[in-house]
């Protein structure tokens, strides 16, 4: 494996294997790797012969009180992982690299209405720069296919929309979401959980759940169900940031002939923002035809 700071030095590698005729894969990421970024990379390797991650903490996503000072930093472990699982080249750039001026002076993407809902609601800044970074990866890669993970089902949206409306030429595919045994997704984040927080974390996967079973049962109260759910996640210990069932494609709130659901919740425990989601495919009504 290959690991370059330079984005001269990244284009070349990947102009050597566009020579040769190879598919080329990119999995970007924040780093603190786990092992649902390490599904990433072996899931790419299954779709291209050429796989790239990239490592950035990207300081446009964070907001005036986030945590992009603290948010850990461990790129000599996050190399030993994605060596292990047969990566081929890491780009690891400086912030002055992707963003060689002042922030407020460069240029932005947008994606709206996807960008100013649910998280976008409590983060409004987030998405405009995981949009920007993802556009910029994109375009000094040139994937032909870029992998995330649906954990964050929201950002896989808002980065489809944003491939579409600009056209880029890149396949964008979303990996299920990596489980603790107990139910708790993997998240660079869940350090922040004390022990006895970690004890109840899984509980937000257990009300979504919850939440999908009761929806696949006939239930279609989404606005009760929603409610409910929040007062679960109280009375459990958490603040939660929203709780919501929206259709799954676009995130608008689910009419009555929509099966493809999202079951969708941010939530505070501690000093941990948890997010997660889970899928429902619905039946057809009775007299459908």
């Amino acid at each position: 494996m290959h690991t370059v700071q330079a984005i001269a030095d990244l284009r070349a590698q990947i102009a050597d294997w566009r020579r040769a005729g190879e598919r080329v894969a990119l999995i970007p990421t924040m780093g603190n790797l786990h092992a649902g970024h390490l599904r990433l990379v072996e899931h790419a390797r299954e779709l291209a012969a050429r796989t790239v991650a990239s490592i950035f903490v990207n300081p446009t996503q964070f907001g005036p009180n986030e945590d992009f000072a603290g948010y850990p930093r461990t790129l000599d472990d996050d190399r030993r992982q994605l060596e292990s699982v047969g990566l081929d080249l890491l780009f690891a750039p400086a912030v002055a690299a992707i963003y060689p001026r002042p922030l407020e002076d460069m240029t932005q993407v947008l994606v709206p209405g996807l960008s100013q809902m649910l998280c976008g609601t409590s983060r409004p800044i987030h998405f405009r720069g995981v949009a920007t970074v993802v556009t910029k990866l994109f375009n000094l890669v040139q994937p032909d296919v870029a992998v995330f993970g649906e954990k964050d089902w929201q950002q896989l949206v808002v980065i489809r929309r944003m491939a579409a409306d600009l056209d880029l030429p890149v396949e964008i595919v979303g990996v299920p979401t990596v489980r603790e045994a107990d139910g708790l997704a993997m998240s660079s984040r869940n350090r922040y959980l004390t022990p006895e927080e970690r004890r109840n974390a899984p509980t937000l996967y257990a009300t979504l759940t919850a939440c999908a079973e009761r929806l696949r049962a006939g239930e279609r109260d989404c606005a009760a169900l929603a409610a409910d759910a929040r007062t679960r996640l109280t009375a459990a210990g958490f603040r939660p940031d929203y709780f919501e069932i929206r259709r799954a494609d676009d995130l608008q709130p689910p009419a009555a002939e929509d099966r493809e659901l999202r079951v969708l919740a941010a939530a505070w425990l501690g000093r941990a923002r948890l997010i997660d989601n889970v899928p429902v495919t619905l039946g057809r009504s009775p007299g459908a035809r």
